[in-house]
């Protein structure tokens, strides 16, 4: 280690505290001569620090949750939508317009989920394939069921849709996120 003489040595610690004097005022360091503040300047992380990506963490695990809803959501609409087309049989009138009901439900939460992922600053997952990574739920069958099987069908999707978003519910609270708790929440009472 190399000695600096004491005015060079005095000129970079003027230095030094003038940049950690505007870190403070710009909020971006501790006040000066606190614990925190110490540890800060020599890039030790501080408890601010921790809470922070504690918090960044949470975010993760919430992005994720919804990310998983949002696939439940989307498959259950498809699933939906496809036994709206094929339903057959004396109880065609009737599942053909509640099906029409619950897919066109189902199509307007798909948004709202995806613009509360954007909003949390990750992508929206949106293609079949990551659809199917993600969803709890299986996809539709490729034959068609019959009419009382497919409500069984719709019944366990939306039974399934609501556990996804009862699983979230704790992670949004736990990361004072209230927008998407809110959100989760509202889901559950419609599945």
């Amino acid at each position: 280690r190399q000695l600096m003489p004491p005015s060079i040595a005095a000129l970079t610690l003027s230095r030094r505290s003038c940049e950690s004097v505007r870190a403070i005022q710009a909020g971006l360091l501790p006040p000066a001569g606190s614990v925190n503040h110490i540890s800060a300047a020599m890039g030790i992380p501080v408890e601010s620090d921790r809470v922070e990506t504690a918090l960044e963490e949470k975010q993760i695990v919430i992005v994720d949750g919804l990310k998983k809803l949002l696939a439940d959501t989307y498959t259950l609409y498809l699933t939906t939508h496809n036994f709206h087309w094929n339903v057959t049989g004396p109880m065609f009138t009737s599942l053909h317009a509640m099906f029409m009901t619950e897919y066109t439900e189902l199509w307007n939460a798909v948004d709202p989920i995806a613009e509360r992922i954007r909003s949390l600053g990750s992508s929206a997952p949106g293609s079949y394939a990551e659809f199917a990574r993600l969803s709890s739920l299986p996809d539709a069958p490729a034959d068609p069921p019959e009419a009382t099987d497919m409500v069984r069908i719709l019944a366990e999707g939306h039974e399934g849709a609501a556990r996804t978003a009862r699983r979230l519910v704790p992670d949004a609270e736990e990361g004072n996120d209230q927008a998407t708790a809110d959100l989760v929440v509202g889901r559950i009472g419609v599945h």
